[in-house]
């Protein structure tokens, strides 16, 4: 049972641990705000990791990734892996030569939030895209896992990536990683994490060896995102643009459509990820109808992603095109916010019925987890 300490309200879906509930986060924003804050600079501190994106008037801009960190002497970004030393940046990982990551082969079919169009499990695209008419069992999915993101989300469903933060390590250049790709049973590459955004120029470089490679030897070999869409909007563009003649996807994971919400839970500002999905829809989706290259996903976290959130995030994908691919995704209680419920099928039902009154590609994953 938890607790508001704005309003003082008590539920099982009101985060004791985030101190604040979704009523308060909508109508009271300052003093849900000031709350939430004070959580992510607790959680945030464990790891040595700056409680918000620095903007020291006399600092570097970073402009590695949306977050537009202007970092002090002696001080680091938001993602922890880059810093100023003696007045100039340092950048630990997220170039060519240095991601801070972890990788491993992954089976297919795997559990791809786009499991239901993705070519390695379902065979959609065949033959240009895909190596079988259905699912690619015997081949293996390249899994790259970031070890740094530029949200601080207080349900993190991964949010282990903090310790290589923390650490700066293990370090692979984007030649070695690419090298893992050769196997000519690797089928595709998927950057996730973490999250690719803050090590985006890293990402596009393994791509592009890769693809290279790929070319010469004639195979198939797709690249996919799945990342909060916190890129800077040219670099977001590249990643699609080698998604789209891969045959990979690009998966935004759209945590709220409400600002304040996505601040209270996330740390930052929604509106570049936002902006970057409209853009990369509306420049790519018409390109490739027959294989998506742009789909969203939305994590229903109780007492706070609801139908209202669900539902103005469908609208917003719909106006760029209402065949969009939708997933809806199950919580599991993780990280900070660990005191609250899996998702209830009922609010699954209530969000898919909203999304699906603006768009037609609509899935619940993660069923199993449904309460």
């Amino acid at each position: 049972m938890g607790k508001c300490l704005v309003c003082n309200e008590k539920s099982p879906l009101i985060s004791g641990k985030l101190g604040v509930c979704l009523s308060c986060i909508r109508s009271r924003v300052d003093e849900a705000l000031l709350v939430a804050k004070r959580v992510h600079f607790e959680s945030r501190s464990v790891y040595g990791l700056p409680p918000e994106p620095p903007k020291d008037p006399d600092g570097i801009p970073c402009g590695g990734c949306a977050n537009e960190c202007k970092i002090g002497e002696g001080k680091s970004g938001f993602c922890g892996l880059v810093e100023n030393v003696n007045g100039r940046l340092i950048r630990y990982g997220g170039t060519a030569e240095s991601g801070i990551l972890e990788w491993y082969y992954d089976s297919l079919p795997t559990n791809c939030v786009s499991w239901w169009f993705c070519p390695g499990c379902t065979g959609r695209g065949y033959p240009k895209y895909a190596y079988k008419p259905e699912a690619e069992y015997g081949y293996y999915n390249l899994a790259v896992f970031y070890g740094a993101c530029s949200y601080d989300c207080l349900f993190c469903q991964n949010w282990h990536f903090r310790n290589l933060s923390a650490k700066r390590m293990p370090v692979v250049s984007a030649k070695a990683l690419a090298e893992k790709a050769l196997d000519a049973q690797v089928s595709c590459i998927c950057y996730f994490g973490g999250d690719p955004s803050p090590q985006i120029i890293h990402s596009l470089e393994t791509s592009r060896i890769a693809l290279e490679n790929a070319e010469k030897a004639g195979r198939i070999l797709r690249v996919c995102w799945e990342t909060n869409g916190y890129m800077k909007p040219q670099l977001a563009e590249k990643a699609a643009e080698y998604a789209i003649s891969s045959g990979g996807n690009i998966k935004f994971d759209l945590k709220a459509w409400s600002e304040e919400l996505n601040v209270a839970l996330c740390g930052v500002s929604n509106k570049p990820a936002i902006e970057n999905f409209l853009n990369i829809g509306r420049k790519f989706y018409d390109k490739r109808r027959e294989l998506p290259v742009l789909s969203a996903s939305t994590l229903l976290v109780p007492g706070y992603v609801d139908a209202q959130e669900v539902e103005n995030i469908a609208k917003f994908i719909s106006s760029i095109d209402p065949e969009i691919p939708y997933t809806l995704l199950a919580f599991y209680p993780c990280y900070v916010m660990n005191d609250l419920p899996t998702t209830s099928r009922k609010q699954a039902e209530e969000c898919f019925k909203a999304a699906r009154r603006h768009l037609t590609n609509v899935r619940i994953g993660n069923i199993h987890l449904l309460s």
